[in-house]
């Protein structure tokens, strides 16, 4: 092998690499939220919950609390 092509290679594993390593760090190096870029799944509209509901799973959850605080 000839020292131009062992470069190429070198070169071609050295990219490889790079590549693995900005994936890993996660492009910049800042970790971003939610769904990676290109994961085909579409998004969604934020769905909004009215007061009632909150209000009625408020009290649903203090009463689930109390039935464990009771138990124990």
């Amino acid at each position: 092998m000839d020292i131009q092509n062992i470069l190429n290679d070198l070169k071609r594993e050295r990219a490889r690499l790079d590549q693995a390593i900005a994936a890993l760090e996660g492009g910049a190096g800042a970790r971003r939220r939610g769904r990676p870029a290109g994961s085909g799944a579409k998004s969604r509209p934020r769905r909004h919950m009215s007061a009632a509901a909150r209000k009625r799973i408020s009290e649903m959850m203090k009463k689930r609390w109390a039935e464990r605080k009771r138990k124990s």
